[in-house]
């Protein structure tokens, strides 16, 4: 599956060409909790028809599972009433950083929600194969032919379709301050010896501040900003096809090419002389948070950030995201200008209850009013989907209309995230954990061949 997905970057850039809002893959600012959605009573009036015919749904409740928290869970909340009212449906949000890890333990031990949103295709094949996933409905399969036809992939197990895709992300940016930069002369750089060069212009100009700063620390999901690192920079040394094969396991995940990664990734993970703006030294990488790694741009003490367009969300309220603003984001240049890897993700929507509401909630997801109501109730950027059919004019956000147009440049080749495609025991478990091992010591080689060993044999 994972290969299948990746080869399909042309299709999936054309189906990206009028691309929408919807919300990022991991992340938010604190632990979630359970939450009444719905709250917002200005929610637009939608066509009922498509869910009355499940039935009379009134008194009825679905739960729903996320890694999405505060402050990114408040317009995804939002987002759902327009259900609410035309079905009677109550709709129990619950978000959690751990949600990764603890998903698979719930489903085992009978606790499952009635929806989870699933940051990973190879997390969704590995509770496929539990018997614990309910297979989409018809009409939720219908929306996406027609919203998202070219994701329908990630959703899809051994030929099934199970999992509506739900939001996409941007990955391959780089956080700085447009003032800090022109206060210094510094220019965005365009190659990734580029990039290299003012990391060491940075770190010599500036002794009480850091290049770089960044911290993998998620909960029980630690380690995946950093698989995300690899990630990128695998496509700038290795290009897409190996990319490809490594995700697929053709490769071994210890083979040279990946090994020259993960050496090109500690070029500045591994720098106390770049890292770690405002935190620390290197080894504070893995103690600090996702959310706040990339504050300390705000006060001068890092000046740049890679993570994804979803990270718009943590910066303090009243930061202007911008061109011209407090913080912005460029994008993480590849080897020459010639080429433009762009690694990206989102969740899918899989389902553990066979229940009329749960079915028409699943429907509604995968609908064009959902992603129409989820531009409206946007808050503070990093909203992609794939669904094709959503007024492109509702992307009001700056950082979403950059992600639109990086999405759509017809000289980028996107790849989705590698870890989300791998199977869930090395996506979500050894990769996690064995970068968490290389920050805080562990050589190149122990770490690559630690994860090889780990993956399934079958």
């Amino acid at each position: 599956m994972a290969l299948k997905s990746t080869r399909r970057s042309a299709k999936v850039l054309a189906a990206l060409a009028t691309v929408s809002l919807g919300l990022a893959a991991c992340g938010g600012s604190d632990d979630g909790g359970s939450t009444d959605a719905g709250k917002d009573s200005g929610a637009t009036k939608i066509d009922c028809a498509p869910y009355k015919t499940f039935g009379d749904l009134k008194g009825k409740t679905v739960t729903v599972y996320t890694t999405i928290v505060a402050p990114e869970d408040g317009p995804h909340i939002a987002s759902y009433k327009p259900f609410e009212d035309c079905t009677g449906v109550k709709i129990k949000y619950e978000g959690s950083r751990e949600m990764e890890a603890q998903i698979s333990v719930r489903v085992k031990g009978g606790n499952a929600p009635d929806i989870a949103y699933l940051p990973q295709p190879g997390l969704l094949k590995t509770l496929v194969a539990t018997g614990k996933v309910i297979p989409a409905p018809p009409e939720t399969e219908a929306n996406v032919d027609k919203n998202m036809p070219d994701w329908k992939t990630y959703g899809t197990v051994d030929g099934k379709f199970y999992a509506a895709p739900l939001g996409a992300n941007v990955k391959s940016y780089v956080w700085y301050s447009p003032t800090a930069f022109k206060d210094k002369g510094y220019e965005v750089p365009k190659t990734w010896d580029d990039l290299l060069k003012l990391t060491d212009k940075i770190a010599t100009d500036n002794p009480d501040a850091k290049p770089w700063c960044a911290g993998i620390e998620s909960g029980d999901a630690t380690g995946w900003p950093a698989t995300d690192w690899v990630e990128d920079v695998m496509l700038r040394t290795a290009g897409p096809e190996v990319y490809d094969k490594w995700v697929a396991h053709e490769i071994p995940f210890n083979d040279p090419a990946v090994a020259t990664a993960l050496a090109e990734v500690g070029k500045i993970l591994k720098n106390p002389k770049y890292v770690n703006g405002g935190q620390g030294d290197v080894k504070t990488i893995a103690s600090t948070s996702f959310q706040d790694a990339g504050l300390p741009i705000l006060d001068g003490s890092c000046y740049m950030h890679r993570q994804a367009s979803f990270y718009s969300a943590n910066f303090p309220k009243g930061t202007k995201v911008a061109e011209d603003g407090d913080v912005w984001a460029f994008y993480l240049p590849a080897k020459d200008e010639s080429t433009k890897p762009v690694l990206g993700a989102g969740e899918v929507t899989a389902a553990f209850r066979d229940a009329p509401e749960v079915k028409a909630f699943q429907t509604y997801l995968s609908s064009t009013e959902w992603a129409t109501e989820r531009a409206k109730t946007c808050g503070t950027g990093g909203c992609l989907t794939a669904n094709i059919n959503v007024d492109p004019e509702l992307l009001k956000n700056p950082i979403d209309n950059l992600s639109a147009k990086t999405l759509t440049d017809k000289s980028a080749t996107f790849r989705f995230d590698g870890s989300d495609l791998m199977p869930g025991a090395v996506g979500a478990g050894t990769f996690w954990k064995g970068m968490v091992n290389w920050i805080t010591g562990q050589d190149d080689k122990a770490t690559l061949d630690y994860i090889e060993n780990s993956w399934p044999k079958s």
